[in-house]
């Protein structure tokens, strides 16, 4: 049940031309041409979708979907995508990271302004420390939808369909709460409404204010090297702004200082309902997927002729695309030929998921062609899907210290080549969890994985590791551009476990 399959072609409230351009498009048809609608896609095979028993329930589903405002705009997503460009230009870096997999049990407001703030405080390291402007991406607000290797599981010796995420199907063993259900989809819109109006508020009402800075350390990692870094910084900050406010520069009203753009993002999966809250922008006429700022295309669902890259390449919104060590250069140029034919800088994302031997043998290649052929895309690392492991006891977990050397070859690779490390992407949270291992602070040992394991899906760095990695980074590019370290600490000569990337 559920993986391939093509879906009727039909929309809610689709008009008759885009009937007509789902049903030119030929089945057999691997190339991306002519005509697209934001029903196109259904005439191609769609990867990784669940086997919906109701149809009809589904039809109510999408009906609902489309009648519901927009969650995003189009005038956000070509603010981030001017953002992004800037990024592949070499003037920006990208900080990207959230849950693994958002549930409906899982949604509290504190989960969300301590996510929040954890990424805040990640972008001032890198931002402060590392000299660079730096765009905030959350991993947040529709990151419901997971990919699965098999469309059953054994559970206990009942075959069960697989748990799809909370958008798809309940993670419980009921088997009769496992069959997929596209009410589910509306409920998961109205989380994602009340997701961001908490992250807008955050992000313009005064909480991410630079005189905030000193509030944004969470209470359980105030003991930590990373906090007491994070407070020597605050300060520093706390002293240029009393410097500017000297100087006549009204810091306090001032929405350069007062208030931060923050966006959306997650893995465009489910089809239906990225459909449902596609929307044609009024000022342009082009089409934008409102159900984040930014999608990405995951590596189970970015074949060439598939519908996943057919929806995507007519949306407008900024885009990623995964790439693992089993990607070629040739396929990852036709990709971006079906998903950026004009090579609009800031439109795509290429995301490298490999561990770190991989990235090293594979990467460069990739690199390689695509600089080659003038391409002006963002270079982003993923060190954590290249890195999961399942330990003795049965914990699926990831090793700091494996995360860190992915994201030391991948900065390693960009300086030997001359290009531009443009970001990295995690999965970590704001909460005091313990499903990674390692981290010099808190060090999360094996035995400690039980304690508080709270994942709906995989392994998350928590607000402890997800800071000391920023400062590793932040670091790094110092170290890699001349300039003297910040701080000082084990490793800060440029060797040893905790050396900057």
């Amino acid at each position: 049940r559920g993986g391939a399959r093509r879906l009727p072609a039909r929309a809610p409230g689709a008009v008759a031309t885009e009937s007509a351009g789902a049903e030119s498009a030929k089945e057999d048809e691997p190339e991306h041409k002519g005509e697209w609608s934001r029903i196109s896609w259904r005439a191609r095979e769609a990867l990784q979708q669940p086997d919906y028993p109701d149809m009809a329930a589904v039809k109510v589903a999408e009906d609902r979907l489309a009648s519901r405002p927009p969650l995003v705009f189009a005038g956000e997503c070509r603010a981030l995508q001017a953002s992004l460009a800037k990024v592949a230009s070499g003037d920006g870096f990208l900080i990207q990271g959230g849950d693994c997999a958002e549930s409906f049990d899982g949604f509290e407001t504190d989960a969300v302004r301590d996510t929040f703030r954890v990424l805040l405080q990640m972008s001032l390291v890198l931002q402060f420390s590392g000299g660079v402007p730096v765009t905030k991406l959350g991993r947040i607000a529709g990151q419901f939808a997971k990919p699965r290797s098999a469309p059953t599981e054994m559970v206990d010796g009942v075959e069960l369909d697989s748990y799809r995420g909370d958008i798809i199907n309940d993670s419980s063993n009921d088997p009769a709460k496992r069959v997929p259900d596209p009410a589910r989809m509306v409920t998961a819109y109205d989380q994602c409404a009340n997701t961001l109006n908490l992250l807008r508020a955050f992000a313009t009402g005064g909480y991410a204010s630079l005189r905030s800075v000193h509030g944004w350390n969470l209470d359980f990692i105030n003991d930590s090297a990373e906090a007491a870094k994070f407070a020597a910084l605050a300060d520093r900050i706390s002293e240029t702004l009393a410097f500017l406010d000297a100087c006549g520069m009204d810091t306090e009203e001032s929405p350069i200082f007062a208030s931060t753009p923050f966006y959306t993002s997650h893995e465009a999966l489910l089809l239906p309902y990225e459909e449902a809250l596609t929307r044609q922008d009024s000022t342009t006429g082009d089409w934008y997927c409102t159900s984040a700022h930014f999608l990405w295309v995951g590596e189970r669902t970015r074949q060439l002729g598939k519908a996943h890259l057919e929806f995507l390449r007519g949306v407008k919104n900024p885009l990623g695309v995964k790439v693992s060590d089993k990607a070629s250069p040739d396929e990852i140029l036709k990709v971006l030929d079906v998903l950026d034919p004009d090579n609009t800088p800031g439109r795509v994302t290429l995301i490298s998921r490999m561990g770190a031997d991989a990235l090293r043998e594979h990467y460069p290649k990739i690199v390689r062609a695509v600089e080659a052929e003038g391409r002006k895309v963002v270079w982003h690392s993923d060190p954590m899907h290249g890195n999961t492991i399942k330990t003795d006891s049965g914990f699926k977990t990831r090793k700091f210290d494996a995360i860190r050397e992915e994201l030391r070859a991948f900065f390693d690779a960009h300086e030997e080549m001359g290009t531009h490390a443009g970001g990295v992407h995690l999965e970590m949270t704001g909460q005091d969890v313990t499903e990674c291992l390692g981290g010099s602070s808190g060090n999360v040992l094996e035995d400690d994985l039980g304690s508080r394991y709270l994942t709906h899906c995989d392994p998350r760095l928590n607000a402890k590791q997800s800071l000391e990695l920023a400062f590793l980074i932040a670091e790094g590019i110092r170290r890699r551009s001349g300039k003297t370290p910040l701080f000082t600490s084990p490793g800060s000569s440029g060797v040893g476990p905790r050396a900057p990337l």
